[in-house]
Order: structure tokens, then sequence, then C-alpha cells
């Protein structure tokens, strides 16, 4: 029986969890703390950044792949050298760790982004502001997810605490154009080692305060050329950079007509949970089967239309549970999943997949339900 081994405990191990055992495979997670999401998988608790610990769990698994970026370089470049397969792997992991090293390697493959710069001080992001209509999107290089390590600035003063602080952030800042779209759109795909690629249906990502809050499979009235340009551009990264699993590339659908790589996750991503219902392999089945390097599975749709709801945290008390009845009750065609989290304002708490032949049905239920979840 072959091993996976998932280096940290939420919700994508979670979700990982099920396909991996339909497989026939054994799955073991990694996790940060006791009582994770994961903990429905044989789990062990450790830190994830020390060599040791980690070297400890690959011995027990035939490969190793993640629930999120952040394991330090070093440590899976060393299991690496020792020949553990780490997938994807770390080459490709920088990219997804370090968004500078994220916008020159683009840049080499001569793939569309919006104007960049890396920032060093506080005359050179000045220069871009003034250069890029007083505006632009400052980022960490490091550590930024959710909206988070993301601010709009129209002045380096309103950059000082970053600027002051550039060790923390790895020397450097990356100031971007504040792109003036018509919509965020998400193209996910997966790789095995072998180079065989397959990929879902482009879709459509609604944001609120930075983080995902609705999924719409597939892009509502997506052109042709735009459904050519996102498939091209995922190709184009997942062998550009060698990634191995599930890739994520979000995107936005620039008002002069553009499409623009925003970020890349290499991992099973918010934007293709609807996968699960949504379509025949679901992108945790398809990733496991990837980093196992079995053959991919059909990413063919099961029905016309998915549309996906995060349960997003309203305070620290609702768990959703107690709204079950009420909720699965008015909203049959609902889909239901929960992370196992405790429950805190702001944080992903599950999700509401429907899926039907007509799209405004579908949105109806979905929010429909999720109403429900969060009023409790």
């Amino acid at each position: 029986m072959v091993s996976v081994g998932v280096i940290g405990g939420g919700q994508l191990a979670r979700m990982m969890t099920p396909p991996a055992l339909n497989l026939g495979l054994e799955i073991k997670v990694l996790a940060e703390a006791e009582g994770s999401s994961a903990n429905l998988a044989t789990t062990q608790v450790g830190d994830y950044t020390h060599l040791d610990v980690v070297r400890a769990f690959a011995k027990t698994v035939d490969v190793i792949t993640f629930d999120h970026e952040h394991v330090p370089l070093p440590v899976l470049e060393a299991l690496e050298a020792e020949g553990v397969k780490v997938n994807p792997p770390s080459k490709a992991l920088a990219f997804a760790q370090n968004k500078l090293k994220m916008r020159k390697r683009l840049g080499a493959l001569g793939l569309p982004m919006p104007a960049w710069a890396e920032i060093q001080d506080a005359a050179a992001l000045q220069a871009f502001i003034d250069s890029n209509g007083g505006v632009a999107i400052l980022k960490t290089p490091i550590g930024g997810y959710d909206g988070k390590g993301v601010r709009v600035v129209r002045s380096a003063a309103d950059a000082s605490d970053w600027l002051a602080n550039l060790p923390q952030y790895g020397g450097s800042l990356l100031a971007e154009e504040k792109v003036d779209f018509v919509r965020e759109l998400a193209q996910l795909s997966a790789r095995r080692p072998s180079g065989e690629f397959r990929a879902w249906p482009l879709v459509q990502t609604i944001q609120e305060d930075g983080v995902c809050s609705v999924v719409l499979s597939p892009a509502p009235k997506a052109t042709k050329e735009t459904l050519k340009t996102t498939a091209a551009i995922a190709r184009a990264v997942a062998d550009g950079l060698e990634v191995t699993g599930v890739l994520a590339v979000e995107m936005f659908e620039a008002r002069d007509g553009r499409i623009l790589i925003n970020e890349l996750a290499m991992r099973p991503h918010n934007s293709g949970h609807f996968s699960i219902e949504g379509s025949v392999t679901s992108q945790f089945e398809q990733h496991i089967r990837a980093v196992s390097d079995l053959p991919l599975g059909s990413t063919e749709p099961t029905t016309k239309h998915a549309v996906m709801v995060n349960l997003l945290g309203v305070d620290d008390s609702n768990d959703f549970v107690r709204a079950y009845p009420e909720a699965l009750a008015a909203h049959p065609s609902a889909k239901v999943h929960t992370y196992g989290k405790g429950p805190r304002a702001g944080r992903k708490m599950g999700h509401v997949t429907v899926v039907s032949d007509d799209a405004a049905f579908a949105l109806a239920e979905a929010k429909g339900a999720a109403a429900v979840l969060l009023r409790g």
C-alpha cells in the first residue's frame, strides 16, 4: 500500500483523506497541534520547521505533500537530498513561498502579469506609485495569505512600518500595479511527475475583505479566447515551474481585456472546493493521484453549474452544527462541508456547494443554506 504524508493539519489535509482511502492508499498527517482539522487521518503532532521532526515523519510514508506552503525550503531540500519524494518539489515551492521569486520566474517565462517592481526603499516605492497613476498594491513577499500582507498605498509613507522592517520580509517588498479588473478568475489544474496534465473549467471567484466568499463554476460568459488563454497560462506555469500536484493560478480579467496572473498556490485551493460535487474527479483526489504519480482522472463537470459558498465564522460561538436540521431541510440540494475547527470570527469554518443545470438556482440555494448556517 502506497502511503502519502501530508504536512499541515488543516482542512485541505482533511479533505484529501476520503479520496486517499477510497483509492486504497494510506494517508498520514503531520499536524501543528492536537485536535487539528485533519484528525480524521492518522495524525502525529510536530513542528514542521524542524528537520529532525519532518525527517522522522518522512520515514513512515512513501511521498510527502502539503496542506500549506510554509515548510522551510532547507528542510525540504535536505529530505530530497536523502532520496525522499517531495511533491511539489522544493524547487517549485520556492516560487509559491516568495512572491518576488514568483514574479521574476513568470517574467522569464513571458507570462502576463501586472506591472511590478522590487522595493527596498521609500524612493523606489514612491517612484513606482508615481509612474502607476498615484496608487499601487504593496505586498510582503513572504508570509501573506487571505488578504494579509497586502495593502493599497498612495505614498511611500503608507508603508513606513514595512520599510523599517525589511529583514522580516526577506529584504524587499513587492509593488504591483493596481489592476482595474472586471472580475477575478482562477484556473485549477494538476500535473504529475511524468508530465501528464489536466485542467478543470475556469472559475470566477468573488472576494470579501480579501477572502474568497463565492466560487462560480464555470466562470460565467467566459469567451473562447479567455478560456484558451487561461488554460495555456496554467500549463505554462505548471511546466515552467515543474509543479507536481494541484496548481491554482489566480488571475485578474482586466477592464482593458488583459488576463493577468495574480497569485499561485501549489496545493488544493479554496477556488477548487466545488470540484468535490461538481467534477468527475475532485481536486483532492487529483492531488493524491498526482503526487503519487498515478494516472489523472477526468476533470469534466458533473452538471452545467456548481457554486461554492464559504462559511466564514461570525463570532466565537457559532459552530453551525445546531443549524444543520433547518439548513438541510430548507435546502436539500446543498452539500455542507465543515472543517472541524473551533469557531472564530472570519475563520474558514466550512463551505456549501450546490450543483445544478440552473446557475441562478445553484447560487440561491448555496447562499440560502449558508445564511441559515451562519445565523445559527
